[in-house]
Parts: structure tokens; sequence; C-alpha cells
């Protein structure tokens, strides 16, 4: 049911990019249709294979036409306005509305005037100053541009692409290749697998036999859009949108050894070599052995490890910046979180779940504490007003006495304004239990304003973290830029948290920041900033986050029981 719904959500998602171009709005009625339709299969608990286009129409948020498109899908595995939409806008021209910036009209108008449908004829048109002559452009957009480009790697030669796009097909992929018959073993490996930000491609392990043929799985996985090589033991793959993939069939001895060598870095793997060699082994993809046809170590990656004398290696930390002479950290893991303290239910105008489905879906992951985040007044659309906070808050009481099996913090995410003014009075934020201040607009003002507001919103007294630090969109946009020093001295000297920010979209703080602040001190709590019931789950980023960072448990606070972040709660309020 996952798999399809998602197939559901995501063809969705692209009617609505593809919509957007083709009406030159992000506002259009149909662009916003198909994206709150999205969103509503994405909180979808049942299969959409299993309603009829009227069940479908009933739904909040989808339509009788979109209910139509939804089932043509589900009989026959496309959707001809999809197809029509795709011929008219390639997946080239659909890159460029990556660039910060640049709205769907300035892409219409790149094409008709200079032929641009690419970041590479796009990039050529801003250095030569074709760009700048168009209606709408002019020298101070295209510097814009220029810069928006440059810190998004968006125009180097090795196309890079967010995690969040990347992490999703990989997944889809072992799925659908640990089903093949003759496969023991199936891995994502690559800079992915060590939960970099953006990746050039993906290269995925599958341990079976020599000629497992396993392209009409990935052909089920990911829509190919060329063969690029097809040979016994390797699989090179370009998707629809020019992700290429790279599937490599190892022996299942060997699975292991591949999975430490694919995964690199490449630093790491040097050491790795060098190390072997101070022992007499040799060290490759096949294994560690200390000479040629002799037993090899490699079937796992915990045995290649030991037999070096070391302790298995997370991936996230396989960069030789210090995993082999420093400790491990001991860093948190997804069941030693004991609250989420970001998330949203449909009172936000973005949430897909009412506030008992948030509650029951919290307590049947284990959890013992949870604070309601909707969005304040604030925030356009998505606000909800003082009069709904204080409705919310009574029914949260009552929930939380109702249920007796978990502790509920009533609260809000406030949107930290150009100035650092939040969305109510000192007066009425204090009346909440947790307050998340967050960025949401004014991206472009200078460092010394940025870090002016932030500090501002630190130093607010009733205000416990602040989210997604940055604001950045990963691989969309850079974010805020400010004095890293002065914001966190101001954590530290309010007791302050800073959110790690678990949406893949996200992954704040950026990683410079995170270390710097757990250098200081700072107090960290991981959330998932939810919408909907599933995106609890994506916990597991922010820990691999936090793991990046070496970011230890102890400044975790969420792993903290009840009683004692309750007590840290009063302190720091106090």
């Amino acid at each position: 049911m996952a798999d399809r719904n998602g197939d559901v959500a995501r063809l969705l998602g692209e009617l609505a990019r593809l919509t957007e171009l083709d009406e030159g709005s992000p506002n259009a009625f149909r662009v916003r249709a198909y994206a709150t339709a999205q969103r509503a299969v994405e909180g979808l608990e049942t299969d959409v294979a299993d309603l009829s286009a009227a069940d479908l129409a009933k739904i909040r948020g989808i339509g009788t036409s979109i209910a139509a498109r939804i089932r043509e899908f589900v009989d026959t595995g496309r959707v001809e306005r999809l197809e029509q939409l795709r011929a008219l806008h390639p997946a080239s021209k659909v890159e460029l509305t990556r660039v910060p910036g640049l709205g769907p009209k300035l892409v219409q108008r790149l094409e008709d005037e200079l032929g641009v449908t690419s970041l590479e004829g796009l990039v050529a048109a801003l250095e030569d100053g074709r760009a700048a002559e168009l209606p709408g452009f002019g020298e101070k957009r295209v510097a814009r541009l220029r810069e928006a480009i440059d810190v998004l790697e968006l125009g180097s030669k090795q196309r890079r692409v967010p995690i969040a796009d990347a992490l999703p097909v990989a997944e889809r992929l072992v799925e659908r290749l640990s089903q093949v018959d003759g496969v023991s073993s199936v891995a994502y490996a690559g800079s992915l697998r060590r939960f970099r930000e953006t990746v050039g491609d993906l290269d995925v392990l599958v341990g079976g036999p020599d000629g497992l043929d396993v392209l009409d799985a990935v052909s089920d996985a990911v829509e190919v859009d060329r063969v690029l090589g097809h040979g016994s033991t390797k699989l090179s793959v370009v998707t629809r949108e020019q992700l290429q993939i790279d599937v490599r069939v190892v022996p299942p001895d060997s699975f292991g050894a591949a999975l430490v060598y694919f995964t690199g870095s490449k630093a790491h793997n040097i050491r790795l070599r060098q190390r072997a060699q101070q022992r007499s082994l040799t060290l490759n993809e096949y294994g560690l052995a200390a000479a040629a046809g002799e037993p090899a170590h490699g079937r796992s990656e915990q045995e290649l490890y030991a037999a070096l004398d070391l302790p298995w290696i997370p991936p996230e930390i396989r960069e030789d910046e210090g995993e082999f002479e420093d400790a491990l950290p001991d860093v948190a893991e997804v069941d030693d979180l004991r609250g989420d303290l970001h998330d949203h239910t449909e009172a936000s105008g973005d949430g897909r779940m009412s506030l008992e489905q948030l509650v029951e879906a919290a307590v049947g992951r284990g959890l013992e504490y949870l604070a309601i985040t909707d969005h304040a007044r604030n925030l356009t659309m998505n606000g909800v007003s003082l009069e709904g906070m204080l409705e919310q808050r009574d029914r949260v009481r009552a929930l939380e006495q109702q249920r007796g099996d978990i502790h509920l913090l009533h609260g809000a995410e406030l949107n930290i304004g150009a100035d650092g003014e939040l969305d109510h009075d000192d007066a009425f934020l204090a009346g909440f239990d947790w307050l998340v201040a967050s960025i949401h607009s004014h991206f472009d003002r200078d460092v010394g304003a940025q870090t002016e507001r932030l500090v501002r919103a630190i130093r607010q007294p009733s205000v416990t973290a602040i989210g997604h630090l940055t604001g950045r969109r990963i691989g969309a946009r850079p974010g805020v830029r400010f004095d890293v020093d002065r914001v966190l001295d101001a954590c530290v000297e309010t007791g302050t948290a800073l959110e790690i920010n678990a949406s893949l979209s996200r992954l704040e703080p950026p990683l410079d920041v995170l270390r710097a602040g757990a250098r200081r001190g700072v107090s960290f709590v991981i959330s998932t900033d939810a919408h909907a019931v599933d995106e609890l789950d994506r916990a597991r980023f922010g820990i691999a986050h936090a793991r990046r960072a070496r970011l230890e448990r102890d400044a975790v606070l969420n792993v903290r029981p009840w009683d004692e972040f309750a007590r840290w709660l009063e302190e720091v309020r106090a």
C-alpha cells in the first residue's frame, strides 16, 4: 500500500510542478489543487487502489477530476495529461525552477526569447549578458541568480541531487531488488549512505550470483530514461529526472567488503587499506586477505572492521575526520528519543492529521511526550488565530487527561519577523508550554540584520527552541547568513535549544553550525517537524544528521525521560 500511495503522491507532485510551469503561477488553482491532493494521499491510511473514483472524490483535498486521474494511473500505469505536460516541459526545463528567484513566467521567457531550457543554457545566458537584456531580469536579478547557482552548486559539471530526492529513490530500489530471486543482500552505498546533503549518483549493491539480471526490477522501481550499460555484474541507467543509478552485483561472500568500498569516502578507504598493509593484508572490494587465493574477510562490514582491529564505524562519519584516532561518539538512536517537539496538525494550513491522529501515532511510536506546535497567526495562509490557539489548548489538555499515556505540551511554531518580532505579545506567549521560533521569510537581509533578528527571538523569555535555524531548503534555497558565534552564544546564555530538524529538505542546523554549537555546549532537540503521521518516522534522519556531526547523546534534550525533561523546561523558562 505504501509504495502505491507513494507513487500516486509523487505523480500528483509532478503534475503540480508541471502545471505551475504551464500556467505560469504557483498560485494557479490547478497547481494548488494538485498540491493539496498530494498531501491528502500522503496522509491516507487506505490503499488508493481499493478506492473508486467516487470514494476518492469524497476525501478532503481530492476533487472529482483529480480522483479520475488517480484511478487512471492505478488502472493503466499512466496519466495522459501528465504525458502531455512532460512533452511540453522536459525535465531539464523543470530543473530551472530549482533556482531561487526564477519563477515559471521567467522560465518560460527564457525559453521563448533565448531558447534556454536547461541549467547549462541558463548559466551561459547569465555569463554572456543575454539574460540581463530580458524584461524582468536586469543586472541585479542576474547577480542574485548567479550567486544562488554558485551557492547551491546547480551549475557544477556533475549534477548534484538533494538527499530529499535521492533517498526515496534509493529505498524504492532496495525494496524492489530485495524481491528478486537469488538476491541475498541489497543496500545503497556512496555519499547517500554517508548521509551527505546532495549526491552525484546512486550506487546500489546486490549480493547474488554472477549474471543476475536486475534491469526489470530497476525499471519497476524507477522510470528509466536510458540504459548506459547492461552487463553481467553492473547495470547503469539514467532516470527521467536525469539521476544516474549504478547497480552492481557482487558475490554474497564479498558483499560487506564491497559495501565498505563503495560507501567510501575515498579518504576513509585509503586509511583502511593502509591499516591492512601494516598487518600484511590486502584489502579491496572483494575482501580482506593475507594472500591471493586465501579465505577473505568480507561477508559483512563488521567482520572486515574487526579483522582490522577496529569497531564498526557508522557510514555517516567515514570521512577520515578523526574516526580512526578518536573514540566513536555515543550518539542517540531513534529508540532513545522520548519526545517529539515540533509537530503540526490540520489546524495549520499545511498539516494533514488531526490532533487525535497525531497523538495516537506518537504513543504508537513509544513517545512519552509530544509538543503540538501549529503555526502561529503571522504565517500567511497557515497560521492559527489567537482564539484558535486558546481553543486548541483546551482540547490538548482534555485529550491528555482522557488518555493518560502521554504528556502533551501545548505549543506553537512562531514566525520570526524581519526584525525578530514574534506573533504575539510576551503575556500571551507566556501561556504556552513550548515555543519554537522559526524563520520563514526575509531571506535576503544582510548578516547583521539576520543576526539581530535571531538573537532577539532567542532572548524572548518564553521561546524554548529555535526551529530550522537558517530556513534553508537543500538544493533550492541557501538560507540566511548570520554571525554564528553571536547566535550560538545567545543560545548558551539563555538556555534556548536549537532544533535539529529531521526533514530531509532542511537537515538543520547545517553541519558546521551544529558542530560549533556542540563545542559551545548548546542544547539540542531532534524534531520531526511532522505534518502527517508517516513524517513522525523521519526522526531517523535527524539522528543521522546528529551522527554526522558526532553529537553526543547528552547534548540532545529529548532523549531524557519526561521527569528530567520537565525539570529542564521549568528551569529554562524561569
